[in-house]
């Protein structure tokens, strides 16, 4: 077995990081054979719940888990990480108004990217969850100069699944069975989920996801909508802001930057624009279609589809136009 790497969660008493923890301290994120030490960190009021936590991690007896920190102190927590996933931030609240919101996060990631700075590896990944992801993130890099900003990426992966699966339900299919959505923009009702790239599995053949529907109007008006507005018609269910596929979206996330996307497939992913792609504006964090191939000997695989291209390594991984 390799070294264990070390993997910090914020907001780990929280309802997503719930869902996710075991995923990742049984393998099914970093591989099986993956050791890791995994950091929780969360704000002193929740230590308590996160012990909790811990407690269940340990109960769990999962064998890759060769260590379990839960801390309130980012000095522990963002120390020599191998990757840190920001799941913690300042939810909305009733009368809160946007900039509201906005101001309270950019204090929370000012301090977490001061942390990344001071206290991780400069080749740790960063994935950042918490809401408002695209702003939460860009705030996070600012705040670590000494961190390549192509090792920063926010979470716009749940709205990738979200597609996939009204395409499959649509279809009966299942969501394998469609490929290469792309959310565009930012993680909120502003976003923009796009299917002419789309591909689906239909009796053994790939097809073009407008030819397999043929039904424009609803591919252009419910469809976009639905996506668009999932998180708030699940609040509305639940009651409570999605957690489970969250956790499961994070996973996808990570996974990928990890070990790669799947020959021939991109997804979608909030990264800093160089200002050469798409027409986005430099240094604005926004989702793209992505393809990440895993770095072998030296030499870098070839890309596909996209102009933005990520390439991975065991240390660090960069954008290529």
């Amino acid at each position: 077995m390799s070294e264990p790497i070390r993997v910090l969660v914020t907001g780990a008493a929280g309802q997503i990081a719930y869902s996710l923890l075991y995923s990742i301290g049984n393998g099914s994120v970093f591989g099986k054979d993956q050791p890791i030490i995994l950091v929780l960190l969360d704000i002193t009021p929740m230590m308590g719940v996160l012990d909790g936590v811990l407690m269940e991690l340990q109960d769990c007896a999962l064998p890759l888990l060769k260590d379990v920190i839960a801390t309130d102190k980012e000095d522990v927590a963002f120390k020599d990480l191998d990757v840190a996933i920001l799941v913690g931030s300042m939810p909305r609240r009733d009368g809160m108004e946007r900039k509201d919101l906005l101001k309270a996060n950019v204090k929370i990631f000012k301090c977490q990217g001061a942390a990344l700075e001071k206290y991780a590896k400069k080749s740790v990944k960063v994935i950042v969850v918490g809401n408002p992801a695209n702003t939460n993130c860009l705030t996070a890099a600012k705040s670590a100069p000494s961190i390549p900003k192509e090792n920063f990426s926010c979470l716009t992966r749940l709205d990738h699944n979200r597609a996939k699966a009204q395409i499959a339900l649509k279809l009966g299919v299942t969501s394998d069975d469609v490929k290469n959505v792309i959310i565009w923009g930012n993680h909120s009702s502003t976003q923009y989920p796009d299917v002419s790239h789309a591909k689906v599995k239909l009796q053994g053949k790939e097809v073009g996801v407008y030819d397999a529907l043929k039904d424009d109007s609803w591919l252009k008006g419910e469809f976009i909508t639905t996506v668009q507005q999932r998180g708030a018609a699940v609040i509305k269910a639940r009651k409570l802001s999605s957690a489970m596929s969250a956790a499961k979206a994070i996973c996808d996330h990570v996974r990928d930057i990890w070990f790669g996307t799947p020959e021939g497939e991109f997804v979608s992913m909030g990264i800093i624009s160089d200002g050469n792609s798409y027409g986005v504006p430099d240094d604005l964090l926004y989702s793209f279609p992505v393809t990440i191939k895993v770095k072998y000997f030296g030499d870098y695989f070839p890309c596909s589809f996209t102009k933005l291209d990520i390439f991975l390594d065991s240390r660090s991984f960069k954008f290529k136009y």
